[in-house]
């Protein structure tokens, strides 16, 4: 997990539904070495306050083990949000987007 120090706002992140709904919002981030939309989608996560874990190839899960999670031929970055995977960096922008997150 990333931790932003501090923590002026909750650890995590909202989706608001309605004036009275919440839904906590947790990412986990599948990235590798030198990767610029890698770095680009955690750097977006960090400004928004989101709740986020990274796994890096090679020290937490193989390429094997990633595509058989993802697909064969999938890039990295890959994202999930509360289970749901999300896809890549520019698929995970236009979620935060549609969430109003940014």
């Amino acid at each position: 997990m990333v931790n932003r120090g501090g923590y002026k706002h909750p650890p995590f992140s909202f989706i608001n539904l309605n004036e009275n709904i919440f839904i906590k919002m947790n990412f986990v981030v599948y990235t590798k070495d030198n990767c610029p939309y890698c770095s680009k989608v955690k750097q977006v996560l960090e400004l928004t306050e989101s709740n986020f874990v990274v796994y890096n190839l090679n020290e937490h899960f193989t390429k094997e083990q990633f595509y058989a999670e993802f697909g064969e031929g999938s890039t990295f970055p890959q994202v999930i949000c509360n289970d749901q995977k999300l896809g890549g960096c520019i698929d995970t922008i236009k979620f935060l987007k549609e969430q109003q997150i940014v």
